[in-house]
C-alpha cells in the first residue's frame, strides 16, 4: 500500500464526520458565509463584489457536496 492509500484510509473517518456536520449545520454555515461576504464587500467598498459573490457561491456548493444535500447530481449554476 502506498503513502497516498494510507493517507486516504486515515482521513476517511474525518471526511465522514465533516460530511455529517455539513449536513446538520449547512444552513448556519451558509448564513455565516453570507455574513462574511457582506462584511468583506463593505470593507472593500464594493470593489471586489463579483469575486466575493463567486467565491461565496463556490463555498456554498462545497458545503452542499460535503453534506450530500444535492443528491449526487450536478447543481445548475445560479445567476
Amino acid at each position: 500500500m502506498g503513502f497516498l492509500d494510507n493517507l486516504k484510509a486515515k482521513l476517511a473517518p474525518a471526511k465522514d464526520k465533516v460530511g455529517d456536520l455539513a449536513h446538520q449545520h449547512g444552513g448556519k454555515i451558509e448564513q455565516g458565509l453570507d455574513k462574511a461576504a457582506r462584511t468583506v464587500d463593505q470593507k472593500t467598498k464594493g470593489k471586489y463584489s463579483d469575486k466575493i459573490v463567486t467565491g461565496t457561491q463556490k463555498a456554498k456548493d462545497a458545503v452542499d457536496r460535503l453534506g450530500h444535500k444535492d443528491g449526487g447530481g450536478a447543481k445548475p449554476p445560479t445567476a
